[in-house]
């Protein structure tokens, strides 16, 4: 199913007049320098192909002749290759003497079968570019670089590709050498078989290309399908008859997702979760309407904070999706029937794991994410626009005291599952509240994000008709909410309120950083102390203010009213997400009751 969608993603991005996708047999390959060549054979100058356009230089992504998978063999590419097969030169940085000869030989041995390679399949050629290049290679010698100052040690650092003087078009993309290529992809060694992704009949390939662009994953690329090991393998057959796939096919699915996973700035058809590497295309009837899919997923999945114009987007699909309404309304090129499809995939030794695999309409999706948005709610709106995937999963890593969570310290399954819940509309994970709450007592940063992913728990698990959660979740301070962890959530932030009135600001820890896991815990423990502590705290407010003390008193008096005669000795995990619910909301409220009041004082 993954393979058949990619493949088919491919044929269509092909058939585009102005595809940026490579054709069979070829791919986009990092490629810093040109070396112009004359009709003779001799080397004009070495054109810098980098982009420029960032601080540092950085190699072009440039269509050349796809490249064999290497080892440890030597094997030349046809018509592009790095210096060393190029030109006999690259750096020999090696620490010993016998080191260096040893390099020294293999980057003579890696020049003279790129050499003999062209002989052989260039023999026959009568295209000027071609012969210019086979003169070239019988011209060249690497004793001949310091008659050429441009060969820096940045050229023979880097892949190289040949253009003829006087010409735009690179060697390896004249007619006659796009030609030989097709020529060499028929290889007589590779068995026929009906492809398992297309149905059709044609060459199997033996190895499939390699993915790069996973994150942790090896830099060399990565396989999603591969037979390495006798255990693997079945009835004898070896590589990739066990999983017979055409040739065309592993190209494809291969070619497609590299264009995925590319690292290029503007492509928002990629992002990180935890150690999950997700992609995402869509399929319609036209590519307005695809492209449009596209980037209304990406709005859900990764809002941008600087793009004012996405934000507006993004709240216009919500509320079109929550009145019940067509995503056409919004737009021509927005269709509820455009399929979507979302791939997770993950680091596993030389291979990659596929974390999750999710396939809707885009009218499915766009349910699914306005749900989870509304799960998330706060009042009043702590962010602007909706928190992202990527920024939920880095609440349950450790906020250190003065600075910010690490995505390294994110647990990936976690953070794969989260992706999935949001995706498909199920429960978030079961370890998700654990993970949150037991955050909060250790580190005690308890942020809006964190808050909101316990009241987004709750209640999807309200909705969903988990057994055992039956109470609505508030998405404000709501005094009438007679949950003992919503109420004691409350009255810790009072009494820590009380503290901070009588003491000031300036204390060297409140009773949040002492006592909020005891007190979110087992609060009969701990809230008897507090209160009693809190009635010192009263007597001095009562002579310095007065008024205050009273409606402090009466906020602990109204909530502790709703309170069981004793304090709970435990509380279970979702009460203590209710705990931390109430204690936000309490505080939220207090602070904005404050401003509205210094407000009216200064009108």
């Amino acid at each position: 199913m993954i393979l058949t969608a990619l493949d088919r993603y491919y044929d269509r991005l092909l058939a585009q007049p102005d595809a940026d996708i490579a054709p069979i047999g070829y791919s986009y390959e990092k490629i810093s320098y040109a070396l112009v060549i004359s009709r003779a054979g001799d080397l004009i100058d070495v054109m810098d192909l980098r982009d420029t356009s960032s601080k540092k230089a950085r190699p072009s992504s440039i269509s050349v002749p796809q490249p064999e998978i290497r080892t440890a063999g030597v094997k030349p590419f046809f018509l592009w290759d790095k210096s060393s097969y190029v030109l006999g030169l690259g750096d020999n940085q090696e620490s010993t003497a016998a080191k260096k000869e040893k390099r020294r030989n293999r980057i003579r041995e890696e020049h003279e079968a790129f050499k003999a390679y062209h002989r052989e399949v260039l023999g026959s050629t009568n295209d000027d570019g071609l012969l210019a290049l086979l003169a070239f290679l019988e011209k060249w010698s690497p004793e001949k670089r310091d008659q050429y100052p441009q060969l820096v040690d940045e050229v023979l650092a880097s892949n190289l590709v040949f253009r003829l003087e006087g010409e735009q078009a690179f060697i390896h993309e004249r007619e006659q050498a796009k030609t030989i290529r097709m020529h060499l992809l028929e290889d007589d060694s590779t068995k026929p078989g009906i492809c398992l992704v297309t149905g059709e009949a044609a060459p199997l390939s033996k190895l499939h290309p390699k993915i790069k662009g996973v994150r942790d994953a090896q830099s060399m690329g990565a396989s999603l399908v591969s037979f390495n090991l006798s255990a693997f393998t079945s009835y004898g057959k070896s590589q990739g008859e066990n999983s017979p796939v055409s040739e065309k096919a592993a190209f494809a699915y291969t070619t497609v997702l590299n264009r995925l996973l590319s690292g290029d700035p503007s492509n928002r058809q990629k992002l990180q979760i935890g150690d999950a590497t997700t992609v995402f295309w869509a399929e319609a009837d036209t590519p307005a309407k695809a492209e449009a899919a596209e980037s209304t997923l990406a709005a859900f999945l990764d809002p941008r904070t600087d793009d004012g114009s996405e934000t507006d987007k993004l709240r216009n699909v919500m509320e079109s999706v929550s009145q019940g309404r067509s995503l056409r309304d919004l737009g021509d090129d927005l269709d509820d029937n455009t399929i979507i499809y979302v791939l997770g995939l993950a680091p596993n030794a030389s291979r990659l794991s596929i974390r999750f695999w999710e396939v809707g309409t885009l009218a499915l999706f766009a349910d699914r994410l306005t749900h989870h948005f509304e799960d998330l709610n706060l009042e009043p709106r702590p962010w602007k626009p909706e928190p992202g995937a990527w920024r939920l999963s880095l609440q349950t890593a450790p906020i250190p005291k003065n600075g910010k969570p690490k995505a390294e310290d994110v647990q990936p399954l976690l953070a794969g599952e989260l992706m999935r819940s949001i995706l498909t509309g199920r429960r978030y994970p079961r370890s998700l509240l654990t993970n949150i709450v037991m955050r909060l007592r250790a580190d005690g940063h308890i942020t809006d994000l964190r808050v909101a992913l316990c009241k987004a728990v709750l209640s999807r698990d309200r909705r969903l008709g988990v057994k055992g959660i039956q109470e609505e979740v508030p998405v404000s301070l709501d005094i009438n909410n007679m949950n003992p962890g919503y109420r004691l959530g409350r009255l810790f932030s009072v009494l820590e309120n009380i503290q901070i009135s009588a003491l000031g600001k300036k204390l060297n820890a409140t009773i949040r950083d002492r006592y909020y896991g005891a007190a979110s815990a087992t609060p009969a423990s701990i809230f008897p102390l507090l209160l009693r502590n809190s009635q010192h705290h009263l007597s001095r407010l009562r002579k310095d203010r007065p008024g205050q003390a009273v409606n402090l008193e009466k906020e602990i008096q109204d909530i502790v009213d709703g309170l069981p005669a004793q304090f709970p000795k435990n509380l279970k995990m979702e009460a203590q997400g209710q705990f931390a619910i109430g204690y936000y909301h309490q505080s939220k409220a207090r602070k904005a009751n404050k401003s509205n009041s210094e407000e009216g004082e200064d009108q």
